[in-house]
């Protein structure tokens, strides 16, 4: 009976279905063992990243290695740029251009990948610290979308940087090695907690009470006022040489203290802080640095500031991204590019907005339209748009070019699909997409599916982070 079924003659319509149907499928299901085996070999490498990477600023000086070790060059450094030439320029090192030349004109466009390098997470206050009770506390902001619930009793660790008195800096970093005391903020017992877990979710913690417990020792003279905050004084100075005076103006971020791990008994997932967004630059650093040169130009853009709008001088909307490949553009011509050519630069230029959408959670599938959803193992989503709603606050990828990445993509065997994040009434989220087509570049959004975004502990499925890599170093070295 098997035989007879397996020898049937395919009826038209099934010969018309296979024709004219489409779906996405989960990668596991045709997986090469070659293939998965390098898929392993990139995730350890990017578990390191994410471990080494917690900041912005930490990822940038990372990529910054990563970059020279490679032979890329200082673009200030450089009079004259040649085909092949490999450059890179930091923006106030926390954004970062980088960039291999090709054999033509930047005005016949630059193929380019960008990405965030920021994360939600906590940031100390100018004026931190303080005693309470006999307890030592550090007053933080929430930066970006968090769910403030989720960062109550969990292990934490401070990092940054402390610009002293004299002009010097220092890096702190607390709380990742392995002797290392960890902070936390505690939350309130259940037992005492009726009216606390009667609020709604974004009430459960104010944004006030994000205070972190750093000490309970007091200074030893028993006559000084604040002496548990004078003893926490004491140890930062005598370790960092730091003062109160540079509290105020040091930028120090609170993250989770925990180390990327696998996740599942198959271990097919990635679980970490900080993969919204630094999957996607890891994955477009790693596909320039292993791309074969093409005739347009190659380049990755870090981004910071995307969390919270995208504004400042290392946002994605400041001028110093356009300033940056003006002057990339220039090093090539040999000459300052008229206003002419550097529209023309933009207008030919293509991007892949390099950034994480939403894998569908079938726990939560009330918010998710299963039809226009990401799904985990199905390789790089692709988001059309974005934006909320009306697809308010978003641009919208015009269908010459998704078709023509899509294709892209098809030819060179990259598993992709095509999602939403979310249905459409139940929130949404913006990415710096818009900003670029605004300049007049063609821009779609792509990237790494994840569970729990925006949570002390994110999740990827180790297929579509390589799967990513993959489509970048394609999109580098065949996209025209």
């Amino acid at each position: 009976m098997a035989e007879e079924i397996a020898g049937k003659e395919k009826t038209a319509g099934e010969k018309l279905q296979e024709k004219l149907s489409f779906k996405f499928k989960n990668q596991w299901d045709a997986i090469d063992p070659e293939l998965e085996a390098s898929s392993h070999k990139f995730n350890e490498d990017y578990k390191q990243a994410l471990d080494q990477g917690k900041t912005e600023r930490e990822f940038h000086d990372m990529a910054i290695n990563r970059l020279e070790a490679a032979g890329f060059k200082n673009l200030a450094e450089v009079e004259k740029l040649e085909l092949g030439d490999k450059v890179y320029r930091s923006v106030h090192n926390k954004g970062l251009l980088a960039a291999i030349v090709g054999s033509k004109s930047p005005t016949e466009g630059l193929l380019l990948v960008g990405s965030h390098t920021d994360s939600p997470r906590l940031d100390l206050k100018p004026y931190p610290l303080y005693e309470q009770n006999e307890l030592a506390l550090l007053k933080t902001h929430y930066y970006g979308g968090i769910k403030k619930y989720q960062w109550v009793s969990t292990q934490l660790a401070i990092h940054g940087v402390v610009i002293k008195q004299d002009g010097s800096k220092v890096e702190i970093c607390i709380g990742e090695a392995e002797d290392d005391p960890v902070l936390t903020i505690p939350d309130l017992l259940p037992h005492l907690g009726r009216k606390q877990m009667a609020k709604p979710a974004k009430e459960v913690v104010e944004g006030e009470k994000l205070n972190i417990l750093v000490g309970s020792k007091p200074y030893p003279e028993k006559d000084l006022s604040d002496r548990f905050k004078l003893n926490i004084l004491s140890i930062l100075h005598d370790k960092y040489g730091i003062t109160e005076r540079d509290l105020v103006t040091a930028e120090l971020e609170v993250v989770p203290a925990h180390k990327a791990k696998d996740v599942g008994l198959d271990r097919s997932f990635v679980g970490a802080y900080g993969q919204d967004d630094r999957v996607c630059a890891w994955t477009s650093l790693e596909a320039l640095l292993d791309a074969m040169p093409q005739t347009k130009t190659q380049g990755i853009l870090f981004f910071d500031k995307e969390e919270v709008g995208s504004d400042g001088n290392t946002g994605a909307q400041s001028d110093l991204y356009f300033f940056a490949l003006n002057e990339l553009c220039a090093k090539i011509m040999g000459k300052e590019p008229s206003i002419l050519e550097v529209q023309q630069m933009l207008e030919n230029s293509k991007l892949l907005s390099s950034d994480v959408t939403a894998a569908y959670d079938p726990d939560y599938a009330e918010v998710y339209e299963p039809l226009n959803s990401a799904y985990c193992n199905y390789g790089i989503g692709i988001n059309k748009y974005t934006g909320g709603g009306g697809k308010g606050g978003t641009t919208d990828a015009n269908a010459e070019y998704f078709n023509e990445i899509t294709r892209l993509f098809e030819k060179y065997n990259i598993p992709w699909q095509a999602g939403e994040l979310g249905k459409i009434d139940e929130g949404g989220g913006g990415t710096i997409a818009k900003f670029f087509a605004n300049a007049g570049m063609n821009v779609i959004d792509c990237g790494v599916p994840v569970l729990a975004m925006h949570s002390c502990f994110e999740v990827t499925a180790k297929l579509d982070v390589f799967n990513t890599y993959r489509a970048y170093k394609i999109f580098f070295e065949h996209a025209e």
